[in-house]
């Protein structure tokens, strides 16, 4: 008979304890313990199923057959894209996002995609019944014999399934509602969710069928479980957005097999989401001309370029401390470029409140956005409106100078495809590629240079 034993378990970080604790060691999160009864086997009482790969010998990696699988074509652009190309046969995939945000809806359409391509896709739902994953799929017009549904949570049914149908591509929605008879904790639990992450994981690197797991996120936006979670994936999507807008961004922050600075973007319709193509037109579309501290920047996201306006506001202050508010970028980048401004330039904002935004909701993280701020909040200082069709890009240094940035030229030609007539970039980029015959390219050195040519000084 097993020994049962009683322990605590943070259900953010997995720290365990012997006894109740209101805040947790680990992470320092506050009423996150639950109790758990987890028994101990006697000695060698427990296995695991050992594959084909578990009996094979170390060999050199000189010896090691080297030949690249084909990843599966989602024919999702967007898709692909933050992928890396396509699903890598045997990758295991989390994604997160908000509840309602749209992550099943994303993976139906993508199975469905990949069933009318025929491969057999299975889709695992643990939150709904077959009869009711049918209903979704009849409003986005899913329709494919090659498409499996079933409705289980046990671990161990799940994996005969997936036995008998050996489908190509494997979808769990969601992992916190899988359990393992094996462990006594409620499923969601950091216990159950370990060990059957870990369970898929073996599944899909001796059967080489990719599996797309979806994880909750806790209130303040992480996966829900322990952050080995998201160590023993391939790869972590998070899909992002407002349920009150339309739009929906799918980044990767984590990639073994592309990069993790890639950005998809959907657009939620009544029959499911659609690609957005060109960002960069969407972000621009509700930009007022003529109006001063709006500034548009061509930001890198992994391999492509988009256009995204930036906008501040300069006020008197009526605090002893002026506020430094932004939504987008890094606040200490803005105080710190407010600093240059005010050391270089000589313009008097201690005494005034900063209020900055990224229109359209997205992130922006790489320095060569620095210029377009720096314009932007001297633009609404002064009251002086800039040129509606003029980019702006570069690095601030803290003596006042514009530094050279990466991917310059195919940050232009973005610009010149959407119809801007000038493009103020460092002087250091000038040379050595070709400039679109239908856009300005001005280069300059330092802030007070890139003033003079936006604002007229």
């Amino acid at each position: 008979m097993a020994k049962r034993k009683t322990k605590f378990v943070c259900q953010d970080c997995g720290y365990e304890s012997a006894k109740w604790m209101g805040k947790c060691p680990g992470c320092q999160s506050w009423n996150s313990m639950v109790e758990e009864f987890s028994e101990v086997p006697k000695s060698g009482t427990r296995s695991y199923v050992t594959s084909a790969a578990d009996t094979s010998k170390p060999q050199p990696i000189t010896k090691v057959v080297g030949e690249q699988e084909a990843r599966i074509d989602t024919t999702l652009i967007e898709l692909n894209r933050v992928l890396g190309g396509g699903i890598v046969p045997g990758s295991l995939v989390l994604v997160g996002g908000d509840p309602g945000i749209g992550k099943s809806t994303l993976l139906l359409q993508l199975s469905a995609k990949l069933a009318e391509t025929n491969h057999k896709v299975l889709y695992i739902s643990g939150e709904e019944s077959v009869k009711q994953t049918k209903l979704r799929a009849d409003r986005l017009g899913v329709i494919s014999p090659e498409l499996y549904v079933l409705a289980e949570t046990d671990l161990m049914k799940i994996e005969k399934a997936i036995e008998e149908v050996a489908p190509t591509l494997v979808i769990i929605d969601s992992i916190q509602t899988v359990y393992h008879d094996d462990i006594s904790s409620a499923p969601g639990s950091v216990a159950q969710v370990r060990e059957c992450t870990a369970a898929f994981m073996r599944v899909a690197k001796t059967t080489g069928i990719a599996i797309f797991i979806v994880g909750h996120v806790t209130k303040q936006g992480s996966i829900a479980g322990p952050k080995l979670l998201e160590h023993m994936v391939d790869s972590v999507l998070y899909f992002e957005g407002e349920r009150h807008h339309t739009y929906r961004i799918l980044r990767a922050v984590k990639n073994r097999f592309g990069s993790t600075n890639e950005m998809g973007i959907f657009e939620m319709k009544e029959l499911g989401l659609e690609e957005v193509l060109n960002p960069s037109e969407i972000f621009l579309e509700e930009r007022s001309n003529g109006a001063a501290g709006s500034t548009v920047v061509a930001s890198m996201e992994g391999t492509r370029p988009v256009l995204v306006e930036l906008q501040a506001l300069i006020s008197p202050t009526s605090f002893g401390n002026p506020r430094r508010m932004a939504t987008g970028i890094d606040h200490n980048r803005v105080s710190l470029l407010m600093a240059v401004l005010e050391k270089r330039v000589g313009l008097l904002l201690q005494n005034q409140d900063a209020y900055l935004n990224v229109a359209g909701g997205v992130r922006l993280d790489e320095p060569a956005i620095d210029l377009a701020i720096a314009i932007s909040i001297a633009s609404s200082f002064r009251n002086q409106t800039t040129n509606p069709f003029d980019v702006v890009i570069g690095e601030i240094g803290l003596t006042g100078e514009v530094r050279r940035v990466s991917r310059i030229e195919q940050r232009v030609h973005e610009a010149a495809k959407l119809g801007f007539k000038r493009v103020i970039i460092p002087q250091k980029n000038i040379g050595g590629w070709t400039f679109p015959t239908e856009v300005e390219v001005i280069g300059v050195s330092t802030v007070e240079e890139a003033l003079e040519v936006t604002l007229g000084g």
